[in-house]
């Protein structure tokens, strides 16, 4: 049976924690994210995270439900995060643009909690913001409502796997990802025309575009495309 979760006034009023913090869902939240980037998804366990709040780990069930919660709220502060001081400008492509870049940026900034949590739907206050911003930005711009449904599902999810594959090389090793991107000028660069000539001939420009994001292009394209629907609808 799931631990009942106090609600967030009385959570307030209790004692401050051994070291003289007052525990919050935000400081757990970020607390969260730091052992995240320093210890990875599998240093992220509620004794780790009692140590680091100075607190006993049963305390953190007041606040989530268990770990799972925990990770949802993640995710979901990870979506604040790209939506905070956005503001949409009435331009639907350059608003689209925006949304997804900062979703994007957001989750490769913090690349162990992109892992974890790009897969995941939390139905939270922030996810749910974006939800409604995106679908907004397509119906005020006049797309029909199957449409609207098509492109926001394409600009999600889109905008959500490149976050989770950019994340997952940033989560890497150092060594592994250097040897990735070294691939690219070690092996391709050096394949024989005689017998991968379409390689060869474009070797230094893999060498360049592939250590890099491809999010951007997709998502101009996936844009563009969008646009050539309105256009005909």
């Amino acid at each position: 049976m799931p631990k009942r979760v106090v609600p967030e006034e009385r959570r307030r009023r209790r004692r401050p924690t051994r070291s003289g913090r007052v525990l919050s869902e935000t400081l757990i939240v970020e607390t969260a994210l730091r052992l995240l980037r320093e210890h990875g998804s599998t240093g992220l366990t509620a004794r780790r995270l009692g140590l680091a709040l100075d607190c006993d780990p049963s305390t953190l069930y007041r606040y989530f439900r268990g770990m799972d919660e925990l990770t949802l709220a993640i995710g979901d502060a990870l979506i604040g995060q790209a939506l905070h001081g956005w503001r949409p400008t009435g331009q639907w492509r350059a608003d689209l643009r925006a949304v997804g870049l900062r979703i994007h940026a957001a989750y490769v900034s913090h690349p162990q909690a992109a892992v974890l949590t790009a897969s995941r739907v939390s139905g939270r206050a922030n996810e749910l913001a974006a939800d409604e911003a995106v679908l907004d930005v397509l119906r005020t711009a006049g797309f029909p409502l199957p449409e609207t449904v098509r492109v926001y599902h394409a600009f999600i999810d889109t905008t959500l796997a490149f976050a989770a594959l950019d994340a997952a090389s940033l989560a890497l090793p150092d060594a592994a990802l250097h040897a990735d991107e070294e691939r690219w000028r070690s092996t391709y660069a050096r394949l024989p025309a005689a017998t991968h000539p379409r390689i060869a001939e474009a070797a230094p420009l893999l060498a360049t575009r592939m250590v890099t994001s491809a999010y951007p292009t997709a998502l101009d394209m996936l844009l563009e495309s969008a646009g050539n629907s309105l256009a005909g609808a």
